[in-house]
């Protein structure tokens, strides 16, 4: 592995992505630097959500590249369960497996992908859960457990494979407003534990917060980019103004 502190955690060159003739991403140049939490905000269809699954292949790039912690994500011979292992994902929905308790849902890839013993995949399980403040949720099933309880789950499945890197695509976006908190509450945490975040969100308080950068996207392109307190309070492109603007006022 290249050395990581000489290297970007996550480095995107010249992405493209095409769905039939919708260009979904033209060019995209990003780079995020470790334990750095970057912030993706912009209108819906403008292309992050796609950006991010290109980034661990979900969706596959039509050019560019790719390089996590200066290895290869992008071309012929890249083992993806291994990118996969160092590049948790957080998606929407929480994915769980509803006939499987909460400890389980979290050792499955611990077993499946890292063949770990039993005994041993339960206490990494344990310990992932104890760190999302959901040790004592660990035998109870999905149904059992509020939406935010559950993607505290999901984000737990993701850190148990300890990744360099996790990815966020609108992890609060199911939930409703009271349950947002604890989701966020756990990604500060991880934030003051130095862990790699690039999130897609709506949660332009927790971006003014938390983030170290925000980037502003749109029509598939990065319009703006910097610090959330020069994005959000000194704009210098029309379309984020007139972005946020609107987002005020909703």
């Amino acid at each position: 592995m290249t050395d990581t502190a000489c290297v970007p955690a996550l480095d995107l060159r010249a992405l493209r992505k095409s769905f039939g003739a919708f260009e979904a991403l033209k060019g995209i140049d990003m780079h995020v630097a470790p334990g750095e939490l970057v912030f993706v905000i912009g209108p819906s269809g403008s292309g992050k959500s796609t950006m991010l699954r290109c980034c661990n292949r979900l969706e596959e790039p039509d050019s560019g590249e790719i390089l996590l912690e200066g290895d290869p994500v992008t071309g012929r011979g890249v083992n993806l369960n291994r990118v996969r292992q160092r590049m948790g994902m957080v998606f929407q929905s929480f994915n769980l497996y509803p006939h499987l308790t909460a400890r389980w849902n979290v050792t499955l890839a611990l077993r499946k992908v890292r063949g770990l013993s039993r005994s041993q995949a339960n206490d990494r399980a344990m310990d992932a859960l104890d760190s999302v403040g959901l040790a004592d949720k660990a035998g109870n099933y999905p149904s059992e457990l509020s939406g935010g309880q559950q993607q505290r789950v999901a984000i737990a499945r993701a850190l148990a494979l300890d990744p360099s890197v996790m990815l966020f695509d609108e992890p609060t976006s199911a939930l409703d407003p009271e349950l947002v908190g604890d989701v966020l509450d756990v990604m500060q945490h991880l934030k003051v534990q130095g862990m790699t975040m690039l999130v897609v969100s709506h949660e332009m308080r927790f971006a003014r917060e938390a983030a170290d950068r925000v980037i502003f996207m749109d029509e598939g392109r990065i319009v703006e980019q910097g610090p959330p307190e020069q994005v959000f309070g000194a704009p210098t492109q029309d379309r984020t103004k007139a972005f946020l603007a609107r987002v005020a006022r909703e």
